[in-house]
């Protein structure tokens, strides 16, 4: 549950602690005194879109905290998406944060880590559960009406399982339209491709060949001017000539005379050593450049190819890639696209076995959920009635309307599976028909209600009026609520648009949620929020010219005065009303819920 909430420089809030009970709350106030700006708040404590407009005028931030006492169940339930986001835990407790900067930015933290908002949304989807004004107009929309379906009939995991295979199935319907799509388009692609592997295998590349042809088309461009320089180098070591003696020769001599040295002084033995090693390398060396010598030649004809195969290979970096290596994996991609167009046929065999599997096993899926959607429609149509009828609609008529549309590209499904259908003999021997579907299965799911008798049931949209509509939301979210795991649940004026009468009924049944349930209420309604365990009364001050909200529990004396405000007749007689709807709210808390008569209360 909620444990503790703190909001600083938000809207119209300086700062403001709160500290709720794990029963039922009640918010009260007048209008515009700030009640749903704190829902509003909690709301973006747990991930809802921040604007900096939120931020209190002159100040630089808005920050809003929560401290939650998570139920075993739930601590445990949590714990791995924790810890894989490394975010520290002591299990019976949570804390939650949102800093929201005039400048735009927000931050947002989970036991005192940054988080992103996603992450905060998550575990904040898991924590809390606000019903608020707006979600009066989702119940008018038929989109929504599978998911609240859904969530009576605890479908989770048979929608995710099957939302999986019709991901799959559209991925491999892609790929088929992708493989189908502008036969000549492909064509003209496999003659493209065809021509580059052909160019790019017929040159038989070699890592590293570019490098190589480039050292020998310099040497053989050079050839005479390198036999020329070999040459030169040659006489220099071994052969002088006339004109200067060679190397070798030299060094013999300085070695002969070096030897004599060496017989009257023996310490000048390692310079003749060293000496004797520098010759043999002389005589090493002229032998390496007259064998290097040997083979270079001047072959005109080597010249021309090694130009045509390095022009080949430029030709190729120009189109494929900037290396011979680029030039290669370019050919490996263009094959292996080849090969995908080229068995475009049997991959399109594949695919379409591919899809037909998967269509059965969705319409296998679709059939089973529809069945279980079906038998909870039922049970939810008698429990909405049921609360309906404690909310003075009791002569109400509630149903889920489930229908199949068929398609001629939709799932398998026997005919004898249809909604409202009644087989004949044989029908099941009968070709299955095609339903269309979407993630959520076969079903198109839809309210319908009957206000008054003797009238047909109609799409909820088109009949209940506003506190018609009001009181089917309040019904359903009680039903549904009895059913969520959620801890705490709240409730933002759902009592607009209903009556005083109407209005004790309400305050029960959102008490009795709080067996399960933590539960906050803001309320306009005195006979509503005696039955409050907590309440707070919120009220609009002016502070050295600044308006702020604050909040102060109620109790004894402040209750009463408060409840005969929300009566109009703050009077004695206003205070006696108010202490008679206390007792009797206190009756009705002690008293089993069939023999509650609310006949009295106004």
């Amino acid at each position: 549950m909620l444990a503790e909430l703190t909001i600083r420089d938000f809207a119209i809030i300086d700062q403001l602690h709160l500290t709720l009970g794990s029963g039922f709350n009640v918010l009260t106030g007048e209008t515009g005194a700030g009640k749903s700006i704190i829902i509003d708040a909690i709301g973006l404590l747990l991930g809802d879109r921040a604007s900096p407009d939120l931020v209190r005028a002159g100040q630089e931030k808005a920050l809003i905290e929560g401290i939650f006492a998570l139920p075993a169940a739930l601590a445990a339930s949590l714990e791995p998406l924790l810890r894989d986001n490394g975010l520290e835990s002591d299990g019976g407790e949570l804390s939650m944060a949102r800093e929201i900067r005039r400048g735009g930015r927000s931050i947002s933290r989970i036991n005192g880590s940054t988080v992103n908002t996603a992450l905060l949304a998550e575990i904040g989807g898991a924590l809390v559960d606000i019903h608020g004004q707006s979600e009066h107009l989702s119940l008018m929309n038929i989109k929504h009406h599978v998911d609240l379906l859904d969530r009576y009939a605890n479908l989770g995991e048979s929608r995710s399982a099957l939302a999986r295979v019709v991901r799959q199935l559209n991925g491999a319907r892609r790929e088929l339209m992708t493989l189908q799509h502008d036969a000549r388009e492909l064509a003209r692609r496999v003659d493209l491709l065809t021509y580059q592997v052909n160019e790019i295998g017929a040159a038989r590349l070699a890592p590293g060949e570019d490098k190589a042809l480039e050292m020998e088309l310099r040497r053989l461009s050079n050839a005479e001017q390198l036999l020329k320089l070999t040459q030169q180098v040659i006489g220099a070591l071994e052969d002088g000539g006339d004109e200067q003696r060679a190397a070798v020769d030299m060094l013999g001599q300085a070695s002969h005379a070096l030897g004599r040295l060496i017989r009257i002084d023996p310490t000048l033995e390692d310079l003749q050593r060293q000496l004797g090693d520098l010759t043999e390398q002389i005589v090493d060396i002229g032998r390496e450049v007259r064998h290097y010598g040997d083979g270079v030649e001047f072959n005109p004809e080597r010249l021309q190819q090694t130009e045509e195969r390095l022009s080949l290979i430029y030709n190729l970096k120009r189109k494929y890639g900037e290396s011979i290596g680029d030039i290669l994996i370019f050919g490996e991609r263009a094959q292996a696209e080849l090969n995908g167009i080229t068995h475009a046929g049997e991959r399109i065999e594949d695919l379409l076995k591919e899809e037909k599997r998967l269509l059965r096993e969705i319409g296998a899926l679709g059939v089973q959920m529809s069945q279980a959607r079906r038998a909870a429609g039922e049970r939810l149509a008698r429990a909405v009635e049921h609360e309906l009828a404690d909310l003075r609609m009791a002569r109400a008529s509630f149903a889920v309307d489930i229908r199949w549309q068929e398609s001629a590209d939709g799932a398998p499904a026997p005919a004898s599976a249809f909604p409202g259908a009644a087989p004949a003999a044989g029908e099941e021997d009968k070709a299955p028909r095609r339903v269309s579907f979407d993630s959520t299965g076969l079903d198109r799911v839809e309210f319908l209600v009957s206000a008054n008798p003797g009238e047909p049931l109609r799409p909820l949209a088109r009949v209940a009026s506003g506190g018609e509509t009001a009181r089917l939301m309040l019904a359903l979210k009680t039903v549904l609520s009895h059913a969520d795991e959620t801890p705490t649940l709240i409730f933002d004026e759902i009592d607009v648009g209903i009556g005083g009468r109407v209005g004790a009924v309400v305050g029960q049944k959102l008490w009795s949620l709080n067996s399960n349930h933590q539960v906050l209420c803001v309320t306009h309604l005195p006979q509503l929020a005696t039955f409050g365990d907590t309440h707070f009364s919120v009220a609009k001050d002016i502070h050295d010219g600044r308006t702020t909200t604050s909040v102060r529990p109620l109790a004894g004396a402040a209750r009463i005065e408060e409840l005969a405000q929300m009566l109009g007749t703050p009077t004695d007689v206003g205070r006696e009303n108010a202490r008679a709807l206390l007792a009797d709210t206190e009756r009705i808390k002690t008293t089993p819920p069939a023999a509650v008569d609310f006949t009295q209360r106004g």
